[in-house]
């Protein structure tokens, strides 16, 4: 077989954002820009999408490392985006060909839609006649064109809408739904006040993604998406059935969501203008309708967007390095916390087909082809919205379930209490509320549980169950064991952090000496440090990373006016998880880890790189600590250093941001992961409890992979260090070699 002909080293490349805007892209381009200077390639960016890319002349530039300087935090797109008519045509894309073969430009880097990725396919295919069309009409010579035999494509997806296969989230999702649960979060509080039904409008031409999660996130009473019409023809009864409902139960307002592409079972649109005037005919109560529209796309980007961003962009860069020359293009997303490559061609005619789909109405299949999360989401929500549960089934034994905090609270524990009691109660079962974590379950401090003691609680922070750091000790245990007997406990769910573990560790070794322990327990991971075991991600970590990044933003601007250095100090304990990633997305130019510890040589080189930057007419520096980076390198001592060193340079200002970490309303990515984990939680302790198993299973859950697990805890000595309170595989630490290639320009020309 004849040996693969790989292309030589990519010398130049470009980058295009094209399409709508989507929060993120600018870390794109960034990441772009400088994983390309770092291989030691020559960067071009091509203003105004594929507009740029035909009309050439000033629109594509030559990009250096100061130029996508202070771009993470900005929305939309610092190289511009425009919908090119002209590059639909073979003369437009013939011209787009010229433009870069005559700037030797040898590969290309595609962030937009799946209407700008399938034109960079075509692109791809009709490169080679393309090129011969350039040399028959003597625009460029035979040799460039075999210099240029094809034109390797790597694609990102920019979209706010998620309705692309080849990744779990797309560029600007997250972000999105970060300003629609904040709006719907803010509509919830009028119109409580006022017992006013609000419906609103929000983007999602051919997906619901955007409309289920927010319903899912905000607790809204109703979903109007494309991939589910309404069930029946008369789906106006419905709808206000389960709204008046709601009312009936004491719910001082309602929110219906509609997807802008929302349609009946026959195809026919449903507008959310029709959505309220029935409402307001059939119910008699005052509807208002708000079409949140394009502030949807606007705003900073969170620290999810961010840090994706920022990863897919590097690894375009690794991609293009090693494709081979007729290599088609390439499409990168994330599954879980993991890239993923797939063939741009295959992901895109996937995507046309669930669209094509939804036109041929059949609902069942596109509900599939969107994932089983999303059909899970979507039950879950259905269940989520009733006014009261379903009544037991004839015959069926009660479980008895008691739901607990343990640990520090973590942004999302009020929305996984929410989730557990409503779902234990829709399955006919019983719900105990255990106030102060397990020292409320020694005192016997338990309540049944209803439908409404939880309303509202989707969007609150804090633990209003209670929550603390107690474990049982001594005398505690046969206590907790009468408590369990007495109130006739069946199962345990323990939302909380290290102490919950290590608390239904200890009830798993104690089993022989109090029977009552003999029950299933389910862990589900809750605190803002990540440092559990069996999950990548813990509930609270997101809202958490976002509140450091938006602080640290500010301390940015004001940093930026007056040459200065800010040393930030942030939570974590023996996990640096919240200290890389908010260095990642906010563009630290060094991380202190635990896992790493300081050493005098790396602060003696921070000082030397810092020194040479600001000489060379840089104005800030952002320095991340984790809390327990040293014991004596600590976050006053780096600063003192940093400024007895920087003299007239730079002055330094250190910021300890403390427990405002903690708190907050919990992110959407913490609402829907509380959600999802919580329902396959409660759905495990129910069945394990009514199989009643010799030896009850003792698991904490967990998303790892792409999917969600549960782990044994009869192995969580070797799930975790020795020395300190974290797992021992830690899937962000990889991310280091990303955050130290675009750290800063004088670490990138040291690192090796």
């Amino acid at each position: 077989m004849p040996q693969a002909n790989h292309t030589p080293h990519i010398r130049r490349l470009a980058v295009l954002t094209s399409g709508g805007d989507a929060q993120g892209m600018n870390a794109a381009v960034r990441a772009v820009v400088r994983a390309g200077l770092n291989a030691g390639m020559e960067v071009y960016a091509i203003h105004q999408g594929y507009h740029g890319l035909v009309r050439g002349g000033d629109n594509i530039r030559q990009m250096s490392w100061n130029d996508v300087g202070g771009v993470l935090q900005q929305g939309g797109t610092i190289i511009g985006s425009a919908r090119s008519q002209e590059f639909l045509t073979r003369e437009g894309r013939r011209r787009a060909a010229h433009h870069l073969v005559s700037r030797g430009i040898q590969g290309l880097v595609v962030i937009g839609g799946d209407g700008s990725l399938t034109g960079a396919n075509v692109f791809y295919q009709e490169w080679p006649g393309l090129l011969a069309e350039l040399v028959a009409a003597g625009k460029i010579e035979q040799t460039v064109a075999d210099a240029h035999p094809h034109l390797p494509i790597v694609g990102m997806v920019g979209s706010i809408d998620n309705d692309m296969f080849g990744t779990d989230m797309t560029i600007g999702a997250d972000t999105a739904l970060h300003r629609i649960v904040e709006a719907l979060d803010a509509i919830a509080s009028t119109a409580a006040s006022h017992q006013r039904t609000f419906v609103v409008e929000l983007m999602g031409r051919r997906c619901g993604y955007l409309t289920m999660m927010a319903g899912l996130a905000a607790g809204a009473s109703w979903v109007l998406i494309p991939e589910y019409p309404p069930p029946t023809e008369h789906w106006e009864d419905m709808m206000c059935e389960v709204v008046q409902a709601g009312r009936d139960v004491g719910r001082r307002h309602s929110i219906v969501l509609v997807a802008e592409g929302a349609q009946d079972r026959n195809g026919n649109p449903i507008s959310s203008q029709y959505v309220r005037d029935v409402l307001s005919e059939r119910l008699g109560v005052e509807t208002r309708l708000t079409i949140l529209g394009h502030v949807q796309r606007g705003g900073s980007p969170s620290a999810f967007d961010r840090n994706m961003s920022t990863v897919l962009g590097y690894a375009a860069v690794q991609e293009l390095a090693r494709v081979t020359v007729d290599a088609p293009p390439k499409l990168l997303g994330v599954r879980d916390d993991a890239v993923i490559v797939s063939s741009l061609e295959e992901m895109v005619l996937k995507t046309q087909q669930v669209a094509q789909t939804i036109r041929e109405q059949k609902y069942h299949q596109a509900m599939e082809m969107r994932g089983r999360g999303f059909v899970e989401s979507f039950h879950t929500f259905r269940t989520l919205l009733r006014a009261q549960p379903r009544p037991p089934k004839p015959d069926q034994k009660t479980l008895r379930l008691a739901i607990l905090h343990s640990g520090s609270t973590a942004p999302g524990m009020n929305t996984a209490v929410r989730v557990a009691v409503r779902l234990t109660l829709d399955r006919g079962h019983v719900a105990l509320g255990v106030r102060n974590g397990f020292a409320g379950l020694i005192r016997g401090d338990l309540w049944n549980m209803d439908w409404m003691d939880v309303h509202g609680w989707v969007n609150k922070g804090g633990a209003e169950l209670g929550t603390n750091r107690t474990t049982p000790e001594g005398p505690d245990w046969y206590k907790m064991a009468r408590q369990i007997e007495e109130w006739g406990v069946n199962g345990l769910l323990i939302i909380g952090g290290w102490t919950g573990y290590q608390t239904a560790y200890e009830m798993l070794l104690r089993r022989k000496e109090f029977p009552a322990f003999n029950i299933p327990i389910v862990c589900l991971p809750a605190t803002i440090n990540n440092d559990l075991p069996g999950t990548n991600l813990t509930i609270g970590a997101d809202t958490a990373l976002n509140t450091i990044i938006g602080n640290v933003d500010k301390i940015k601007e004001s940093a930026v006016a007056s040459r200065r250095v800010f040393v930030v100090e942030v939570m974590g304990r023996d996990c640096g998880y919240l200290a890389l990633m908010s260095g990642l997305a906010t563009g630290a130019e060094r991380v202190y880890l635990p896992e790493e510890g300081i050493t005098l040589e790396d602060l003696r080189e921070d000082v030397s790189n810092l020194v040479k930057e600001f000489q060379e007419g840089k104005r800030l520096g952002l320095m991340i600590r984790s809390e327990r980076a040293d014991p004596f390198y600590t976050t006053r001592f780096i600063s003192a250093l940093f400024e007895k060193e920087g003299g007239d340079l730079f002055d330094v200002r250190e910021a300890i941001l403390g427990h405002v970490q903690r708190g907050g309303s919990p992110s959407p990515f913490d609402r829907i992961q509380a959600t999802r984990l919580t329902r396959k939680a409660i759905v495990y302790l129910i069945d394990a409890a009514e199989r009643g198993d010799d030896y009850p299973p003792v698991v904490c859950i967990g998303r790892e992979a792409g999917e969600v697990k549960f782990t044994d805890l009869e192995f969580l000595p070797r799930l975790m260090e020795s020395d300190a309170q974290r797992p021992r595989k830690q899937w962000w630490l990889e991310m280091r070699t990303v955050a130290a290639a675009m750290a800063s320009k004088a670490r990138a020309e040291t690192k090796d």
